[in-house]
Order: C-alpha cells, then sequence, then structure tokens
C-alpha cells in the first residue's frame, strides 16, 4: 500500500492533532456525563470529527485538499 503524499504543512499538522485531541476528549467526557439521544449522536459525531482530525494530522495528507487541489504555498515543489 502506498503511503499518500504529505499535503499539509508541519504547523497545520500539530494543530490537527491538538484539536483533534481535543476534540475526541471532550466529545467522551461529555459522552461519560448522559444526556438525551440528540445529544449523545452529536457527542458521537464530535468525537469522530475529533479522530479524524488526529489521522489526518498524523498522516499529513488531507483528502480534501486532494480533491479540491489545494496546496499549501509552502509545498508547492517539494518533493514528499
Amino acid at each position: 500500500m502506498k503511503r499518500p503524499t504529505i499535503n499539509i504543512t508541519p504547523i497545520e499538522r500539530a494543530g490537527r492533532v491538538f484539536v483533534g485531541l481535543v476534540g475526541a476528549i471532550g466529545g467522551l467526557i461529555l459522552l461519560a456525563s448522559g444526556g438525551g439521544p440528540v445529544v449523545v449522536v452529536l457527542e458521537v459525531l464530535l468525537v469522530l470529527a475529533g479522530l479524524d482530525l488526529v489521522a489526518t494530522g498524523a498522516l499529513g495528507h488531507c483528502p480534501l485538499y486532494r480533491k479540491l487541489g489545494y496546496t499549501p504555498a509552502s509545498l508547492k515543489g517539494a518533493h514528499r
């Protein structure tokens, strides 16, 4: 399996991992407190979004950036 190309800057990668961890942990804490069914669904979505941010930050590849054809200016021309 080929590793996807890096299309996220190092600062954005760190930010994604940090915000993702905060979101996932916060969602888990909220899930532990209980609530109605709609609230639980929203909390699960928060945890999943946090885990997605952690994964894209750790890999350094954002599928949406690739689909949109976006490359940060600092990575243009970089061979990674």
